[in-house]
């Protein structure tokens, strides 16, 4: 059982932290100096979410690693986070469609991972739970901004939906190692947030004046290391630091 949680942590933290390294790309490059700030901190939210996960991880693994080196010191095969986080920023409306997608999937999934028999894992969720609240109407505010606004913005906020729209699969896809959390009351079964999913998504895209596209076929394989050649391209900017100067600290 610790192996798989080992492997669960691990994989949610890759979530946070990638994304957290996509929107710490707008740093400076934000429409404006508000929203320079909101980008920056939603990315602080999700880098302290992501160390908590990589801690606990660390701790359940017994082997020596810390936070650090399951981060920076693991190939891009190693990595198992979605697909749809990888993705490059694009412009403004397609970082608002990303972060959509995937908060309106994170905001009911923590909320549910409250109840977890793994009480480590139940706190991380209670303090995420309050961030990600956050990241969801934010998103979703600028998406009815955008997509309910000139014909130009309501262009490139479809396109970005629709552009990540078939990354969205994985969020439900379950394998050998959520089954085993599930049954011991430590995981969540995504396929049971669907739901709430969708209503979050269907009612954002309706007031964005946005079409939801036709499901079709889905990308999968992050969770098995299987990336775009988007992760190698991020993790090469992420790690170049501890890369250049092995075991370096401030």
């Amino acid at each position: 059982m610790s192996d798989a949680l080992f492997k669960y942590l691990v994989r949610l933290a890759d979530d946070t932290v990638i994304l957290s390294h996509r929107l710490g790309e707008w740093c400076g490059h934000a429409s404006h100096i508000e929203e320079d700030v909101a980008m920056t901190n939603i990315s602080l939210d999700l880098i302290g979410q992501a160390r908590n996960l990589y801690s606990y991880a660390a701790e359940v693994e017994g082997k020596g690693r810390d936070e650090d080196q399951l981060a920076y010191l693991r190939n891009e095969r190693e990595f198992t986070n979605l697909i749809l986080v990888e993705q490059p920023n694009g412009d403004f409306g397609k970082t608002m469609a990303r972060q959509l997608l995937y908060s309106a999937f994170m905001l009911p999934f923590w909320e549910a991972m409250m109840a977890s028999k793994d009480k480590q894992l139940a706190a991380i969720a209670a303090k995420a739970e309050k961030e990600v609240t956050y990241h969801l109407r934010h998103a979703a505010e600028w998406t009815i901004r955008l997509g309910d606004g000139t014909p130009e913005s309501h262009r490139r906020m479809q396109e970005g939906i629709d552009e990540l729209w078939m990354y969205t699969g994985e969020l439900f896809v379950k394998d050998e190692v959520e089954e085993r959390l599930i049954e011991a009351g430590i995981a969540i079964d995504p396929e049971s947030l669907r739901g709430a999913w969708e209503r979050t998504i269907e009612e954002v895209l309706t007031r964005a004046t946005l079409k939801r596209p036709e499901d079709g076929w889905m990308h999968v394989g992050g969770r098995n290391g299987v990336h775009t050649e988007h992760l190698g391209h991020a993790l090469s900017d992420f790690q170049y630091l501890q890369r250049a100067y092995p075991d370096c600290t401030w």
